[in-house]
């Protein structure tokens, strides 16, 4: 006898400051991931916006505010742009390696000085190791944590510069978090070339996308992701293809928001902060 569909129960949080346009309050809403079937619940969610934090999937759900839009590229047809050549050149020589979900010291100490340099301040900047292994290690559903380190001339690990949890659908990659070493002196754009190297590994692996969670328009540390192409949003109607002429567009206004040096590589970053204390705003919607 087939066992009944269990549909997730939905909840939202309490309004709060949004992180990312100032003078805006925000609200997710959000269903836990469990059981035999996270994976597809997960990639269900994905599709219609959701992302992913620890055991929880959630998307904006704003009372004033659509400014959130879940975006992917296209893996199969991306084709980089000159400077993105030049990064790729500039770092082919370092090794990716896909990790089992297991957080290690040497991830969490890389991960504070990336905290520390770019985002001095932040709530996550408060994490302790303990924080960064529930983030990285509990997860219901498929994940890797792929590092990049450093060649060494006796095949042995070398320096850790850079890594992205990231979850592996049956469409593609979604990336949860990356991190790397913000102040290397001969690696400029780690976080950029760390989305560069989805962009192969879900083509080498047949996957149509590479998920970068959401797109905030007005936000200037989001506008990173417009210069990805093809780039696809979610709409009311579905999954959408920007044009040329307006990712264009939106490249050339990011670029003029942002100094060149702020514009390399910022890591995926839309997770929901892990703090146990964010339990107590969770209200029942459905």
């Amino acid at each position: 006898m087939t066992a009944p569909i269990r549909f997730p129960r939905f909840f939202v949080t309490a309004p709060s400051p949004c992180p990312y346009l100032p003078g805006k309050s925000e609200r997710k809403v959000f269903t836990e991931l469990r059981g035999e079937n996270a994976d597809e619940l997960n990639e269900a969610l994905g599709r219609i916006g959701f992302r992913r934090s620890q055991t929880v999937a959630y998307r904006p759900s704003c009372l004033d505010c659509q400014a959130c839009v879940s975006v992917r590229v296209v893996a199969p047809e991306f084709r980089p742009s000159s400077s993105q050549k030049r990064l790729i050149k500039a770092n082919r020589d370092l090794v990716a390696t896909d990790c089992r979900p297991w957080a290690t010291e040497e991830q969490f100490e890389l991960l504070q000085k990336y905290l520390s340099v770019r985002h001095p301040g932040g709530g996550m900047t408060h994490m302790e190791e303990t924080d960064f292994a529930d983030m990285v290690e509990h997860t219901p559903v498929t994940s890797t944590v792929i590092e990049y380190r450093e060649p060494t001339e006796d095949g042995r690990p070398g320096r850790l510069v850079g890594a992205c949890l990231t979850d592996v659908q049956a469409d593609g990659l979604s990336m949860i978090y990356s991190f790397y070493d913000p102040d290397h002196a001969e690696r400029s754009g780690l976080g950029t070339y760390i989305i560069l190297d989805h962009m192969r590994l879900a083509a080498e692996r047949g996957l149509p996308y590479v998920y970068l969670g959401y797109w905030v328009a007005g936000s200037d540390r989001m506008q990173y992701k417009v210069r990805f192409r093809p780039l696809e949003r979610l709409a009311r109607s579905g999954w959408e293809r920007i044009s040329d002429e307006e990712q264009t567009r939106l490249i050339a206004s990011a670029t003029a928001s942002r100094s060149p040096e702020r514009l390399q590589g910022r890591a995926c970053k839309d997770a929901v902060p892990s703090d146990a204390s964010e339990s107590a705003r969770y209200d029942f919607v459905g």
